[in-house]
């Protein structure tokens, strides 16, 4: 079991790495970036930084985005909050800021729980609107 999730996530990384989206949209393409987390990786809180064209908020529709992070198990270890707003960024409708830069916020502790996230390795995927962007950090005590 431990060597399928293995695998899965090292798809993942190969397959989505932090290289952008590029997807159709109508005649456009639309560019959705994902960066890498910081401070790294001694810190256990983090930051995620991403950002969102504004062609996605052209229509009046507001992009569904989710934010979640993995252990090498690929079990769910936390939901990140929005900076800025303080909500989690599962399925959360977002408004455009004029910029298009946005940050996502993990405090190191596993979800429902209250306790530090493990050292190790850790997988973050971004979905917007259906498309899939995975980072790689690693935390370290």
């Amino acid at each position: 079991m431990k060597l399928l999730a293995w695998a899965l996530v090292s798809l993942g990384l190969s397959v989505a790495a932090s290289a952008p989206a590029l997807a159709q949209e109508g005649q456009q393409r639309v560019r959705v970036e994902l960066g890498q987390n910081y401070p790294n990786p001694f810190n256990p809180e983090t930051t995620i930084p991403f950002s969102l064209p504004e062609s996605m908020f052209s229509t009046g529709e507001r992009p569904i985005v989710s934010l979640r992070i993995y252990n090498v198990l690929a079990q769910l270890v936390a939901v990140p909050i929005l900076q800025g707003s303080g909500e989690p960024l599962d399925n959360l409708r977002i408004e455009w800021n004029g910029t298009g830069q946005y940050a996502a916020y993990w405090d190191g502790k596993v979800r429902d729980t209250g306790r530090e996230a493990a050292s190790g390795v850790y997988v973050y995927q971004l979905v917007v609107n259906g498309q899939r962007l995975t980072g790689k950090m690693t935390i370290v005590k």
